[in-house]
């Protein structure tokens, strides 16, 4: 190779040579430590062993010695001697990862091991007979007893493996016996059964018509069992239910297989038992039941990219529902069903069908169908789905290839199909590599080393009996693409062993001998049928058939090639023969003829070479294809465009067509699909409506890519023009005794053309067996009403109705119902017809119809709209106006946004309400995106116009002006203009004649309209508005004005809104122009628009009108103000006063003049406000012109002024005035407190005390009842009054009022039932007054009364109670021998008793003690010798009915010495 290195290979480190044999290195390393612990193992054989080490030796060998020129490593085996007898398959290919892709526990892994070894020396005994060397006699008799010995061992380990694991590779399930059907007798049990071998072990699921089954849900009804790969389904008392589909499912980690059976469960005739349930309504299936499917909310056109997911998904509803009876659902891609694997995956949840694309690739992308089939039949839905490229890791790399396939698999190679990507990054793809990797491993290793143009490649060098992926990458200038996704697994194995061993793949890491036991001394005979199958720059394959002679023995070939048109034969392979009936030769030189043979060899030596092949030339058999021809593009829909092409004339094996597209005039060009399509027609979505697009086409085969063809004529995107759809909903409007009128709905799909007219059919109906069609009109009509004549009475009559547009006429509607040709007599009208509806916006829309055809007895005098929500009953429906209408449009405002409503409109006439119209179709109240309204406009010539903007436009749209809801066809008063989306109505002399409601109306659209009222008074202003424009004006923002500035100085002024530079302004005053000067000042900001002229002062002579005339170009205005009369001398004198006020503000003055405020404790505070003083600045009080002392509370601080009266009265009536004084000059403030100025101080007081005033209380007391409520102050001067029941209370000696503090009281003495009811006090405040109340009745009343019951007894008991009024001393000391006297008086009513006691004891009245009560008020206690004995404690207790009371006295006798000694 050259010394420069392909970018490939520098930007990649794994396709580098180094690293290659890096990995070789290590895999070798691995295969010897491994090979080394099978080797300690099994020592018993010294032969087995001398083999081990051959094979071991040259390992190291092949490690050290170079790649052949394709890097494929070569691991060969030896004998003692060196010599080459066959190929040592490594078990590790990965560098860390096992080739066997089994569980990782010891006992697995010893039995792999022991397979291998088994397998390994049986390879190796077999090869060494193949050495072609001389030897005694002697030493062929001992190896050939040592091999039959050797052989004889091998067996039996064998044989004890199998036993030992019987299926140690891993493969998918497979079905060594399936399940088969059963017909059974209700009542009765069945069981299905089935083998299923697989590793690992397959996990088994039963499903009944798709549905798994599960024992738990229904005990003893199903038993379900496995066991040593038998598993069965046992189903107990069957019964007509379990009649269905049965289907086993088997499943490991390689793959997924089914396998089906039916029960069909049969019942005697006539044989019910009570016991079971009685048949249901529905029969089953077979007896007559016919599914009806619908399949809504569809899937559409979808779009992705590379690595994302998408779902795709559909609700099935089928009727009837019966749950046992499953639909069954397919999926499909391209007409091919799809099967769930990790790419795809499908679910069924009883009402929605989904599908779900886990991992997008450009694999994915085609027409999706899901088919949902019955008994009855099925039903299907279909949709494209593109898959995009994901965006590149290098920017200007191409895409992913895709379709990777792997074909002819043989021993050691297999070719790899894959078809180019439609992108390529800008630039021309330089070529592919292909990447494969072994299955159960992650590591993956090139195949190429230069790039492949061609999009099939031969993959040699595989190790027999193991599974491998393949991917693809394509690589530009710019950079690699992303990987391909990986093939399915292919097995290097002759064809011949697959089919004999059946299909057991993917293999990892073992060997399957397929050859018959060897049988010495025959040389094969010659290959067969040689040829060349494939030809291209970089390589050849060759094709042949084995030998029919080749001795029972498996053959290997040796290939040999020479030079066309010399002898001289060179042989291919010379190290290594290879197993295959196939080989890819390399590195032959393009251009050059060759010729190819085969020769067969075994262990008996080479046979003879096969009859030569003609001569070959090196050189690409398969052209690419030439460029298709001519490109037709045609509309769609308003998103897509169907593209037709010529297929390409010379195009062999041709793999499809890639599509691209450009809005014209860009040249920016993008694929249409990622997928080549064989077909020559192709439906590009996902276009912008309205853009137009040119399209070219490339062809695609395994040699490369077609030019492009020409360019398509750019074609606008919009929705093709087809046949509409039947109209619907036929009604009879009018009948008589010959003809009817039928009224029908516009189609709902009109085939994006105008409907040019209908065509009527009918046909009568006999004994309810309808007749042939007869046309009603042979000419179309243009209204959805029309009168079916020649009709004969009293028959019955069916009709269907087609519309047609310039595509053609549509499909008939379906035959409306039957009606009966008789003549109407009913009084009332007919229904209404052909409703409409309009400007539907989120709350409102406007609904139109047209009248009946039949009137009634009398004319239609009037219309009710009625409405309901659309899923709604029909009770549901009401009224939208009380009073009839009589238009034939109305506006319906309130409505729900987001809610569908449906519409019906009755007729009325002096009779009466008639039949109300069919209803309209639902309408969701919502504004659509886009939506615009109808906008007035007066331009800067006065020209008035209605303007109305669609963003949503098709080309067969059209701007439909009305007024009044019925279409403008007279131009004298509008005329019309439309400029692409937008469209205006131009009045041509706006006048009252032009009022009214004007709408307009987009054809072809998803409703697009508006309208807008014309009333009188818009009207008026937009003729005012019109007017300005004609004959322009300055506007301005503020008329003429005057203001007062400071000093006096007046300041006239206006502002205009807009005005230019050459803006003049000429100033008038009494129609005389004045100007700039000692009396005038004017000013003119233009930025601004403001205009000003100041005068110092006003003089008498100043008294008149000043205009501002203002001109800018040819638009003008003036401005004037009028001062005269009152205005000037008020102006005047105000203008005095702030001149003068200017200069008393020179020194201190009053900023805030005396005022008064009453605080809440009813303090009166005068206060003011001085401004510009300073510290000599005085303030003097006066009241009456007499100063207020210090002692009056003066305060002046921070400018402010107060003076506070506490508890006010009249007294402090008077004149208050302050003086503010300093050498700048005096100013004062006056504040009459004096009659009506002194009453307003007062009520704010009043109101003061009245809003501190508390609720009204109830009190009770011995006297009566006493309501009462506290103020926080009194004032003599303040006027309550009381209220009983809104009376003002006459007061007496019994009801009685008063103050004592801060409480106003009111006394009710002996209150009765009269005095009941609702009290309240009223403080006057000179304005409203307040009032307090409260409400004496009731239990209030009742609890008051008996309260004051309660404290009036005891106020009598306390006052009649027995009372010791006074006279007893505490303590009495008296001598012995003298004489003592108490008395004291005694109160009470009744006069109460009297006792006396001593010392607790009562007394007894005795010539000793002379105890005496007279008059019933005095009570005497008289001793008369007092002794010793006298001493102690006396009592004198009175009692009466009131109450009890004592008196206590203490009586100490002493004895004269005694005492005087006690002294002494």
């Amino acid at each position: 190779m050259s010394g420069s290195m392909p970018f490939y290979q520098k930007h990649h480190r794994h396709y580098d040579r180094d690293y290659r044999s890096r990995e070789t290195e290590s895999a070798i390393s691995q295969y010897q430590q491994s090979s080394g612990r099978y080797s300690a193992r099994s020592s018993s054989s010294s032969t087995t062993q001398g083999i081990r080490a051959a094979t071991f030796t040259s390992l190291d060998d092949a490690r050290l010695s170079p790649l052949s020129k394709r890097g494929k490593p070569t691991y060969l085996a030896m004998d003692k001697e060196n010599q080459i007898i066959g190929y040592v398959v490594p078990i590790f290919r990965g560098s860390k990862e096992f080739a066997s892709g089994l569980s990782d526990t010891e006992d697995i892994r010893a039995k792999e091991t022991a397979g291998y070894l088994a397998r390994r020396d049986l390879f190796t005994s077999g090869v060494e007979m193949e050495r072609v060397e001389q030897k005694s006699r002697r030493t062929v008799m001992r190896e050939s007893a040592e091999r039959i010995s050797l052989t004889k061992r091998i067996h039996e380990n064998e044989e004890y493996h199998k036993r030992l694991n019987e299926d140690s590779l891993m493969h998918p399930p497979e079905f060594v016996i399936k399940p088969r059907s059963h017909t059974v007798w209700e009542k009765q049990c069945v069981r299905l059964h089935c083998t299923i071998s697989g590793w690992p072990e397959p996990r088994v699921v039963w499903y009944k018509n798709n549905v798994s089954i599960d024992p738990m849900s229904d005990p003893g009804k199903y038993k379900i069992e496995s066991s040593y790969s038998v598993h069965s389904l046992e189903i107990n008392r069957c019964d007509f239910d379990d009649t269905a589909q049965y289907r086993v499912s088997a499943m490991n980690s390689k793959g997924e297989l089914s396998a089906f059976a039916s029960v069909v469960v049969k019942r005697f005739k006539g044989e019910v038992e009570e016991s079971l349930p009685a048949p249901r309504p529905h029969p089953c299936l077979e007896y007559g039941v016919t599914f009806e499917t619908h399949i809504v909310e569809k899937f559409g056109v979808s779009f992705g990219r590379e690595g994302e997911t998408m779902s795709l998904g559909c609700s099935v509803i089928i009727y009837p529902s019966l749950q046992r009876f499953q639909p069954e659902i397919e999926w499909y891609r391209d007409d091919k069903l799809l099967v769930p694997s990790k790419w795809v995956q499908t679910h069924w949840s009883g009402d929605r069908a989904t599908l779900t694309l886990t991992h997008l690739n450009k694999e994915d992308e085609g027409l999706y169908t899901l088919r949902v089939i019955t008994k009855s039949g099925y039903e299907t839905h279909s949709a494209y789905v593109f898959v995009q490229d994901a965006d590149a890791e290098v920017a200007g790399a191409p895409g992913a290839p895709l379709d990777v396939c792997c074909q002819e698999a043989n021993k050691d190679y297999v070719i790899v199909t894959w078809k180019q990507p439609a992108v390529d990054g800008g630039n021309s793809i330089l070529g592919y590599f292909v990447d494969r990797c072994e299955v159960g491993t992650t590591h993956w290793s090139q195949c190429n080393d230069a790039p492949v143009k061609f999009a099939r490649f031969p993959v040699t060098g595989l190790v027999e009996g193991r599974s491998y992926v393949f991917r693809v990458r394509a690589v530009n200038k710019s950079g690699m693409s992303h990987p391909s996704r990986v093939s399915e697994p292919a097995v290097a194995m002759d064809p011949a062993d697959r089919g004999r061993k059946g299909a057991s793949a993917p293999w990892t890491g073992q060997i399957i001998v397929t050859e018959e036991e060897p049988v010495e001394g025959v040389v094969p005979g010659k290959p067969r049928d040689l040829m060349v199958t494939e030809a291209t720059k970089t390589y050849v394959v060759l094709s042949w058939k084995p030998p029919s002679e080749k001795g029972h023995e498996g053959v290997m070939y040796y290939i040999e090639k020479c030079v066309s048109g010399t002898d001289s034969w060179q042989r291919v392979n010379t190290e290594i023969p290879v197993k295959s009936p196939r080989f890819a030769l390399f590195d032959l030189a393009e251009g050059k003829s060759y010729c190819f043979r085969v020769r067969c060899c075994n262990s008996a030596g080479v046979g003879e070479p096969s009859e030569a092949t003609e001569a070959t030339v090196v050189g690409d058999k398969l052209d690419i294809p030439s460029a298709p021809g001519r490109v037709i593009p045609t509309r769609n829909t308003d998103t897509s465009v169907v593209v037709a092409w010529e297929a390409s004339r010379e195009a062999k094996e041709l793999v499809g067509y890639y599509i691209e597209n450009s809005v014209a005039g860009s040249n920016v060009w993008g694929p249409c699909n990622n997928k080549p399509v064989k077909a020559t027609r192709f439906i590009c979505h996902g276009l912008t409506t309205g853009e137009k697009y040119v399209f070219r086409v490339r062809a695609v085969n395994a040699a490369g890519i077609s030019e492009f063809s020409q360019e398509s004529e750019a074609i606008e995107v919009k929705a093709a023009i087809a046949s509409p759809a039947p109209p619907y909903g036929i009604t009879v409007l009018e009948s008589v005794r010959d003809s009817m009128v039928l009224g029908w709905k516009q189609p709902t799909f009109i085939g994006g053309a105008d409907i040019i007219g209908y065509f009527v059919d009918y046909r009568e109906v006999v004994d309810g067996v309808p007749g042939k069609w007869h046309e009603a009109n042979i000419k179309a009509v243009s209204e959805r009403a029309y009168r079916v004549s020649e009709l004969k009475e009293n028959r019955l009559y069916q009709f269907q109705v087609r519309a047609a547009n310039m595509a053609g006429v549509g499909i008939p509607s379906l035959p409306s119902n039957t009606f009966k040709c008789e003549e109407w007599t009913i009084a009332v009208p007919g229904p209404p017809y052909d409703l409409q509806v309009l400007e539907v916006r989120k709350d409102s829309l406007v609904l139109l119809w047209k009248a009946p055809v039949y009137q009634g007895r009398d004319p239609v005098n009037g219309y009710y709209v009625d409405i309901k929500e659309a899923e709604a009953d029909f009770e549901t429906w009401k009224g939208v106006n009380e009073k009839a209408t009589s238009k034939k449009y109305m506006k319906i405002k309130d409505l729900k946004d987001g809610v569908s409503y449906v519409f019906r409109v009755r007729a009325q006439n002096k009779a009466g309400v008639g039949k109300a119209s069919e209803p309209t179709e639902p309408v969701l109240a919502e504004t659509k995106p886009g939506n615009k309204e109808l906008v007035v406009v007066v331009d800067d010539d006065g020209v008035i116009s209605l303007n109305f903007e669609c963003e949503n436009l098709s080309a067969e749209s059209k701007f439909v002006w009305s007024k009044n809801y019925e279409e403008i066809t007279d131009c004298t008063r509008l005329t019309m203009e439309t400029k692409g989306n937008k469209s205006k109505a131009i009045f041509n002399a706006p006048s009252e004649d032009d009022l009214g409601i004007y709408s307009c109306v987009v054809t072809h659209t998803d409703g697009a309209s508006a309208s807008y009222n014309l009333t009188e008074e818009g009207l008026k202003e937009l003729l005012k508005i019109s007017h300005d424009h004609k004959f322009p004006i300055i506007p301005l923002k503020s008329e003429l004005a005057v203001e007062l500035l400071e000093k006096g100085r007046v300041r006239f002024w206006l502002q205009a809104e807009k005005i230019s530079a050459n803006g003049k302004v000429e100033y008038v005053f009494n129609d005389n122009m004045i100007h700039q000067g000692e009396k005038y000042k004017m000013n003119f900001d233009k930025n601004t628009g403001i205009i000003e002229m100041f005068m110092e002062s006003l003089e008498k002579q100043d008294e008149g009108t000043f205009t501002f005339q203002l001109q800018d170009g040819k638009a003008t205005n003036q401005s004037s103000l009028v001062l005269i009369g009152d205005v000037f001398k008020q102006l005047q004198k105000e203008s005095e006063f702030q001149r003068k006020e200017w200069h008393r503000k020179q020194g201190p003055h009053f900023v805030e003049y005396l005022s008064y405020e009453v605080t809440s404790e009813c303090i009166v505070r005068l206060k003011c406000k001085v401004g510009n003083i300073k510290k000599e600045t005085v303030a003097l009080w006066y009241k009456d012109g007499r100063e207020i002392k210090a002692n009056e509370k003066l305060d002046f601080s921070e400018g402010v002024l107060t003076l506070e009266i506490a508890q006010i009265s009249k007294k402090d009536a008077g004149v208050y005035q302050v003086i503010v004084k300093d050498d700048r000059g005096t100013d004062k403030s006056t504040l009459n407190l004096t009659d009506q100025g002194f009453k307003d101080l007062m009520n704010q007081v009043f109101s003061v005390i009245a809003n501190s005033s508390t609720p009204l209380k109830i009190q009770s007391t011995e006297q009566g009842i006493r309501l009462y409520t506290f103020v926080n102050y009194y004032n003599d001067e303040l006027h309550v009054t009381w209220h009983h029941k809104d009376s003002a209370i006459a007061f007496t000696d019994r009801i009685t009022s008063g103050v004592v503090g801060e409480q106003l009281w009111l006394q009710i003495s002996e209150p009765t039932e009269k005095d009941k009811g609702k009290y309240a006090i009223e403080f006057f405040d000179g304005k409203g007054g307040l009032r307090r109340t409260v409400e004496l009745s009731g239990q209030a009343y009742d609890d008051a009364f008996a309260e004051f019951q309660r404290l009036k007894a005891a106020a009598v008991a306390e006052r009649n109670r027995a009372r010791v009024a006074g006279g007893l001393p505490d303590v009495v000391t008296i001598q012995e021998g003298k004489a003592l006297n108490l008395t004291c008086n005694i109160s009470g009513d009744p006069v109460p008793e009297v006792t006396w006691l001593k010392n607790e004891r009562e007394m007894v009245s005795d010539d000793h003690y002379i105890l005496k009560f007279e008059s019933g008020k005095f009570a005497s206690f008289t001793i008369t010798t007092v002794n010793t004995s006298d001493s102690g404690k006396y009592s004198i207790l009175v009692k009466n009915k009131y109450g009890t009371e004592s008196g206590d006295f203490t009586v100490s006798v002493f004895i004269p010495d005694e005492e005087h000694g006690k002294k002494k």
